[in-house]
């Protein structure tokens, strides 16, 4: 059993499960660690019992390499219990790719690479990177000059992975005035574009309105992230108000999907909003919003979701292969 593979495998399940991200990172860390080493020098420290002498490898990661060099199944793995997933049903099985995720380059967990090869294990055949805009420097959003460099990143990525295609996208940030928070140059040689809002989202719905509004019309807008900015876990935070009926009709015009975010925080837009959206006639994206590897899994909890609200999977654009897509 290759230790560093082992070693992955468990920090993808802790992800998975939601387990917090310091220790998410000492395994994938650990892993790391392995890479480095020569078969010669990991037998050696193996045998002699000194893997803890190296950075990085800690009692539990060392239990897992040893374990995993001697043939056996790592004792820590039996520790770790997978999260109790739906299995999404015929829609997850309908999934193509998943729209809406994130990367060490703004505030994700791992690599380009890292997340591209996790999406692909999961039976994807594409996936679109969507790291955040410059002004949302809590998440270490990607000025104009960076973005122009993830592309050449994207482009190597996707010679590592292809047949599956990875495509470069950005969740631009709306801002109070409907705009985006990246440049109409920058946009339209995108792949995808996520708008979303992450600030001032207690404004009143009659400012709240025009912003969505002026953002879905955007030609370059693909999907309207997380609608309502709500958060269902730990303290919470309450939906923002806007006119529903208005916002998701222009999604509809506009060719817009909305998503239906499956972080298990967010679940958004909430059940009343979705059914609303579905009756209006709208088109959806089933999106993780994935920050690690083991996340991406989260599609399910959206699957469920579009399920109670009676989608069938013409009104995914998931469903679609990248050519159609990307051929809106």
């Amino acid at each position: 059993m290759d230790p560093a593979r082992a070693l992955r495998d468990i920090a993808f399940q802790l992800e998975r499960a939601g387990e917090p991200t310091y220790r998410v990172r000492a395994f994938r860390q650990a892993a790391g660690v392995v890479d480095r080493l020569s078969a010669e020098e990991l037998e050696s420290r193996v045998r002699a019992g000194t893997l803890q002498a190296l950075k990085g490898i800690g009692k539990a990661t060392a239990g897992v390499i040893e374990d995993a060099w001697m043939g056996r199944v790592p004792a820590y793995a039996a520790k770790v219990s997978e999260a109790d997933l739906p299995d999404g049903g015929p829609l997850r099985a309908a999934l193509r790719g998943d729209c809406h995720t994130h990367s060490d380059w703004s505030d994700g967990g791992s690599p380009i690479l890292e997340m591209a090869e996790a999406g692909r294990a999961l039976g994807h055949e594409w996936m679109v990177l969507t790291d955040h805009s410059p002004r949302l420097t809590v998440a270490h959003g990607l000025s104009a000059e960076r973005l122009r460099s993830q592309m050449d990143e994207v482009a190597r990525v996707n010679e590592a992975v292809a047949p599956f295609r990875l495509l470069h996208g950005i969740e631009v940030d709306i801002l109070l005035d409907g705009g985006l928070d990246q440049t109409e140059a920058l946009l339209s040689r995108l792949d995808f574009v996520v708008a979303s809002v992450h600030s001032k989202l207690r404004m009143p719905a009659r400012e709240m309105t025009p912003r969505l509004l002026d953002a879905v019309a955007n030609p370059h807008v693909r999907v309207l992230g997380h609608c309502t900015g709500r958060l269902v876990r730990g303290q919470g935070r309450p939906e923002s108000a806007f006119d529903a009926e208005k916002v998701f009709t222009a999604c509809r015009e506009n060719g817009v999907a909305v998503e239906i975010n499956s972080r298990p925080e967010r679940l958004d837009p909430p059940m009343r909003l979705l059914r609303l959206a579905a009756e209006l006639g709208c088109d959806f994206a089933i999106d993780s919003d994935a920050h690690a590897p083991g996340q991406l899994d989260w599609q399910v909890y959206g699957c469920v979701r579009a399920e109670q609200a009676g989608l069938a999977a013409d009104r995914i654009i998931n469903t679609r292969t990248a050519e159609d897509l990307l051929a809106r």
